[in-house]
């Protein structure tokens, strides 16, 4: 059973959340503090973390990149509801997806199942790695490796990533992208798909002219990732 761990100084909406996390089939767990929610991850036991920004102790955005220094464990954000900023932070410290507050719990449910589906989706697919120049995506293992040294990702910058390289050579439209990497339909003014790539330029370097791998921006198409 996938075990979820809620970090939120709300402890009303902590234990209401775990309830109805419980009631959908989820293990879950709550923890109010941040640097105790850090040590429970230590355990190695969650497969999924459900994050708040606004935490007394120590900020989530905080806490998000202390879990990026130790863990590739999927994290779900609840950011305040037009708070752009944070979220935006947030999915550049390596967040794989957000959720405005106040929410519904099953709108939080229905996030937390289209991440753990992509990370499914990934793990049942075909064995053979995905080639393209000097870099390699193997789907079965979630590994990628850019001349040979192995890149460390997100899940969502995984799932976004195998999306282009399967489809290399295409334009693929923000729309799918969204569908087919974050398991959920493209949101108006969504800016998550944008930062994800952005990061994933960052991460294998595809602003060097020496790399033979290149992804393009195509205005009111989408995205497409090419071999020079």
């Amino acid at each position: 059973m996938t075990k979820i761990l809620h970090i939120d100084d709300d402890i009303e909406l902590g234990d209401m959340l775990c309830e109805y996390l419980r009631g959908e089939g989820f293990e879950a767990e709550h923890c109010a503090n941040p640097i105790e929610g850090l040590k429970k991850l230590a355990d190695g036991k969650f497969q999924l973390v459900i994050l708040d920004v606004m935490m007394p102790q120590q900020s989530g955005l905080e806490t998000l990149k202390q879990i990026r220094l130790r863990y590739n464990t999927p994290v779900l954000m609840l950011t305040a509801r037009g708070d752009n900023i944070d979220r935006i932070v947030g999915l550049e410290l390596g967040a794989d997806d957000y959720v405005p507050k106040p929410c519904l719990p099953r709108e939080i449910v229905a996030r937390v199942r289209a991440i753990l589906r992509r990370a499914s989706d990934s793990n049942n697919a075909p064995k053979q790695a995905l080639q393209l120049g000097p870099l390699e995506v193997q789907p079965a293992k979630r590994k990628v490796l850019l001349n040979g040294q192995e890149i460390e990702l997100t899940s969502a910058e995984f799932n976004l990533l195998e999306v282009l390289t399967t489809h290399a050579g295409q334009v693929v439209s923000k729309a799918a992208l969204s569908e087919q990497g974050l398991g959920r339909p493209l949101e108006r003014f969504d800016r998550s798909i944008d930062v994800h790539l952005s990061s994933l330029r960052n991460k294998l370097n595809l602003n060097d002219a020496q790399l033979p791998l290149t992804l393009h921006t195509i205005r009111g198409q989408g995205y497409q990732l090419s071999l020079d």
